[in-house]
């Protein structure tokens, strides 16, 4: 056999076996594709293999243990001094020989109280008038009292309940029905409970636009915005809050246009964080913060997708801005800071410096953080300004979270009431005001 014969037979096995890896792989390719995914099935994109997460999860682990730390204080329920009921025991007879006992010889030997919720009844208060004749003749008809306008109606209690039911535990109309039902004996109609919210919606108008003009005046306020479902079309739920109030309202555009709507003269006085979504800055302020917390979990899916230092290091400037921050007295914030300088120079360095090719997503970054680089610390020349848009999201979470418990909102109006309710609910939590309380002078308005 020759040399040529030879050297052609060992490129003919060496074909024979790539064949064979090429058909292994292409059969592994046939499984990949045909295996459900997000695509083609139900699983949500969280479960599917080998996709890079785009979001993750900040918290790093304390090292705690779960429950409560040693050293933190306990709290034990306690006795109350005036208790409403007492119910005596006492001996009547010896347990040994069965002689009757003296009740002079009664020695007090100890108490245990009970705590309980007595039976829940509705109260039907009744009002009724009456006409008199005056010698002159003239007949005088007194007058139902304000808010007593039908035959039978229900009152500002179960009003206010019937609301807080609705934006504070955010059960759906079906649930309420059933608690006041089994809990309160309360006969209402799914019906009867749109009626009382429409009815404490009118009521709550003043509050709500009061709401609004406080975050319009704020020197610092927050805003997100999030898709809001409304019988099968893509609304938009929006918020603008501060550390005092909370504003949250519906609309069918996710634009300027919105904006525009609610606030009509811009928030001229504050620092407005955001998103880095484009209308925000559209809207008058007195200047813009990033939230550092998107930026983060933006930064490290790069890392994990490139393990590129630039990532790396980018999101590890956040990192020591946001320490910086905590360590800050207010003193500090109006002059000349070597450390928020050091900062700002190491970020100028990063922006200039040159990404590989291939790594789109980090130029991207990169670029936009180009555009809004007056945006990122502006947290660490105002005391007041967060590096975050946390409070906003948890703002915002609650259109969502009233979704998941309830569906999807039927009407518009239903959507615009749960967002002027859960405005206040959530205003007066900030303000750490009983809620009921707070929703029950309302009622009553």
């Amino acid at each position: 056999m020759t040399a040529e014969q030879k050297r052609i037979k060992e490129l003919e096995a060496e074909v024979t076996s790539l064949k064979a890896i090429v058909n292994d792989l292409l059969e592994r390719i046939n499984r990949i594709q045909n295996r459900k995914n997000s695509n083609n099935s139900s699983i949500p994109p969280s479960k599917d293999e080998n996709r890079p997460r785009k979001t993750k999860s900040l918290r790093i682990s304390s090292g705690k243990k779960p429950g409560g730390q040693k050293g933190h204080e306990g709290s034990t329920l306690q006795m109350t001094t005036t208790p409403d009921i007492i119910i005596e025991h006492k001996p009547e007879t010896c347990l040994k020989c069965g002689a009757s006992l003296s009740i002079e010889k009664l020695l007090f030997s100890g108490k245990r109280q009970v705590i309980d919720i007595p039976p829940v009844s509705p109260v039907y208060t009744e009002h009724r008038v009456y006409s008199a004749s005056c010698t002159c003749g003239h007949i005088t008809k007194s007058g139902f009292p304000q808010g007593v306008n039908s035959p039978i109606s229900y009152g500002a209690n179960t009003e206010a309940l019937v609301a807080y039911l609705y934006s504070r535990q955010y059960l759906p109309s079906e649930r309420m029905q059933e608690l006041l039902r089994d809990i309160c004996g309360l006969p209402i109609s799914e019906g009867s409970i749109f009626n009382i919210l429409g009815r404490f919606v009118q009521k709550s108008e003043p509050v709500y636009e009061a709401i609004r003009q406080k975050i319009e005046d704020s020197r610092v306020v927050g805003s997100d915005e999030t898709g809001i479902n409304i019988n099968g079309d893509m609304n938009w739920g929006w918020t603008w809050q501060t550390k005092e109030a909370t504003f949250i309202t519906i609309s069918s555009n996710r634009g300027n246009e919105t904006i525009n709507g609610i606030f009509e003269k811009g928030i001229p006085g504050a620092i407005l964080v955001h998103d880095c979504w484009k209308p925000h800055f559209k809207t008058g302020s007195a200047g813009h913060q990033l939230c550092l917390a998107h930026l983060l979990r933006e930064l490290k899916y790069l890392e994990e997708r490139f393990n590129h230092h630039w990532a790396i290091d980018f999101r590890q400037l956040l990192i020591d801005a946001m320490e910086l921050k905590k360590n800050l007295a207010r003193p500090q914030y109006y002059y000349p800071l070597k450390e928020r300088k050091q900062i700002e120079e190491r970020l100028a360095s990063l922006l200039d410096e040159e990404i590989p090719a291939g790594m789109k997503d980090v130029t991207t970054f990169q670029n936009r953080m180009c555009r809004y680089k007056d945006y990122l610390f502006t947290f660490l020349y105002h005391p007041d300004v967060p590096p975050d848009n946390n409070g906003s999201e948890r703002a915002i979470r609650n259109m969502k979270v009233k979704q998941k418990i309830s569906g999807q909102f039927k009407t518009r109006d239903g959507a615009r009431c749960f967002s002027v309710i859960r405005s206040i609910t959530d205003t007066c939590l900030k303000n750490k005001q009983n809620v009921l309380n707070a929703l029950k002078l309302i009622a009553l308005s």
